[in-house]
């Protein structure tokens, strides 16, 4: 492989399917074949080392795809792998099968861990041949759902801006020109809602015969297992909700109340909840340039491990994070396999978003970065995303130190704002997961009729969210609709809650030793996805977020913090 190579010159070549069909099946033969464990383990090696840089074609067609959801030609390309990537699944399962049954099983589990046989279980379960074209066109639907989404377009202070420009409008010292920023928003998906409507209504259809077509009542257990979850399941969640409810919704109450006061208002409206100050909230310091190189700073000075990493994403161009019309309205971290190599899209919008990119994201790739460096095998770098999100949660609370490189004089406005925003995200995010199990649960609602489960989940953990009277969209509960993860990724969102309380013990750790809690984070993002959820939050020194009273004690700190700011109206060092 080439030196010097950066992203946007990697050439694309698209995957043939039956080269990969022919591969799997060629290493099938040889686990059932093989003549000891050393050949079973030899065969996986070499099956993963020649699909990898097929599957990195997967991502690359993927990456540029959402960089300009224009282009015909990755669009088309997205189009050609999402119909031929359910049609491995059976291949790739022989394979794994062909390993599970081997008689040198032990030596496999030994060499790659416990999670290499439960990942492939995991794989089997959720998967048979009926839900093939269902997969198939559950992937039309999200890519036509995240195209609307990119090619967005809304008239507003002069500028055509898309979803991400017009939140920058959020943070405005005018509160008019928030209201009616906030209105236009809103318009945009009543626009669009009948559409919005029927993609969702689809959706639900489509993967609820899925689950039924692998013996369950709907889709609830097949998500749960495409979440990579096998240690804890619904009834854990609904309880973690029940906390967050209890713990939680008061603080933040308490945390709108007092900025209610600070920007002189009888209350906070929804488009009030993001500006934070009277005078204005921080801003970067500076231009997305000026961002990219504050973090490169930042970066080398955190850790050598750090360092490292952060010349490596951007000698080789490995993050696109500009806002551009018909750029995808998203953020996310992906990977190249063969290249070792994580990569970060998103969209800045000059507010204090950008800084949360440059270390959510970050740590996400951070976690990549260094698990494809200490596991075998590319599948054990995956993590299950409730342990992905701690990796890059915890990231925006070690990058604190840090914000006067990215905010000046503003920084302390920016540590404030984001611990709060970190807690008061949390209701916001269960009331989505809880929002999944009645659509999927409950298929004969209509349309409104969900919309309307929404406003109730609004009322049950977020009382204090308020819009204007005219705004019947929002007001009747259609501010689910911009949730990207409610059509896309199905019972992801509630893993940032449960990860928030892992950030939140980081927090705690670094402030009390920051060589221990790194000690700690390293392990996390070394170990990748080699044991299961409970295991790794054990190997790192975290909570088990579930157990009664953990969602108390995991927030202690930043309630501390929170409460003590407000008392005394001073922002946090």
């Amino acid at each position: 492989m080439e030196k010097n190579w950066t992203f946007p010159e990697i050439e694309y070549k698209r995957p043939n399917p039956d080269e990969i069909i022919n591969t799997l099946k060629k290493h099938t033969e040889c686990v059932k074949n093989a003549k000891s464990g050393d050949e079973v383990i030899e065969t996986i090696l070499s099956l993963d080392k020649e699909l990898m840089p097929v599957f990195d074609m997967f991502s690359i067609a993927s990456v540029r795809n959402t960089l300009d959801t224009t282009d015909e030609f990755y669009e088309k390309e997205q189009e050609y792998l999402n119909q031929k990537a359910p049609e491995l699944a059976p291949y790739s399962i022989a394979f794994s099968d062909a390993v599970g049954s081997s008689p040198f099983r032990a030596d496999v589990e030994r060499r790659f861990g416990p999670m290499y046989f439960v990942n492939s279980e995991l794989q089997k379960k959720s998967f048979c041949e009926e839900n093939i074209p269902l997969m198939q066109r559950e992937a039309t639907l999200t890519t036509e759902y995240q195209k609307i989404m990119a090619t967005c377009k809304i008239e507003f202070d002069g500028k055509t801006l898309n979803l991400y420009g017009i939140q920058k409008y959020f943070e405005d010292e005018d509160r008019n020109k928030r209201r009616d920023a906030y209105r236009a928003y809103s318009d945009f998906y009543r626009a669009n809602e009948t559409r919005l409507e029927e993609i969702w209504d689809e959706l639900i259809k489509i993967r609820n015969q899925m689950g039924k077509n692998l013996g369950y009542d709907n889709f609830i257990p097949l998500g749960y297992l495409k979440q990579g979850r096998t240690d804890y399941g619904a009834e854990e969640v609904a309880s973690f909700r029940e906390q967050v409810r209890k713990e939680i919704v008061p603080l933040c109450e308490k945390l709108y109340k007092a900025q209610a006061g600070r920007l002189g208002i009888d209350c906070v409206y929804a488009y009030d909840e993001d500006r934070i100050y009277p005078d204005g909230n921080a801003t970067p310091a500076g231009d997305d340039d000026f961002m990219i190189n504050a973090a490169r700073e930042m970066y080398h000075d955190l850790s050598p491990e750090t360092a490292e990493f952060i010349d490596f994403m951007i000698d080789h161009k490995l993050m696109d994070l500009k806002n551009k019309p018909g750029k995808a309205s998203t953020g996310y971290c992906t990977t190249f396999a063969s290249r070792k190599a994580p990569f970060v899209f998103s969209c800045f919008n000059q507010t204090k978003f950008d800084m949360e990119v440059l270390s959510h994201e970050l740590g996400h790739a951070f976690a990549f970065y260094r698990a494809l460096r200490h596991q075998e095998l590319s599948d054990m770098s995956n993590v299950t995303t409730d342990i992905a999100e701690i990796h890059s949660m915890s990231m925006e609370q070690f990058a604190y130190p840090y914000a006067e490189k990215f905010f000046g004089k503003d920084a302390d406005k920016y540590r404030f704002a984001h611990l709060q925003d970190a807690i008061t995200f949390v209701p916001f995010g269960v009331a989505v997961d809880e929002f999944q199990h009645i659509c999927y649960a409950n298929p004969e609602l209509t349309p409104k009729e969900r919309t309307y489960e929404w406003h109730k989940l609004e009322e049950k953990y977020m009382p204090w969210r308020k819009y204007d009277e005219d705004d019947d969209f929002f007001g009747r509960g259609g501010w689910w609709y911009h949730k990207l993860h409610i059509y896309l990724y199905p019972f992801y969102y509630i893993n940032y809650t449960l990860t928030t309380m892992g950030a939140m013990e980081f927090k705690k750790k670094a402030m009390e030793s920051f060589e221990n809690a790194w000690k700690d984070y390293l392990v996390l993002c070394d170990v990748g996805g080699k044991y299961s959820y409970l295991n790794t939050l054990q190997m790192a020194h975290l909570s088990n977020p579930f157990m009664e009273g953990s969602v108390k004690k995991a927030i202690t700190i930043a309630r501390n913090i929170l409460e003590d700011s407000i008392k005394n109206e001073k922002t946090i060092s």
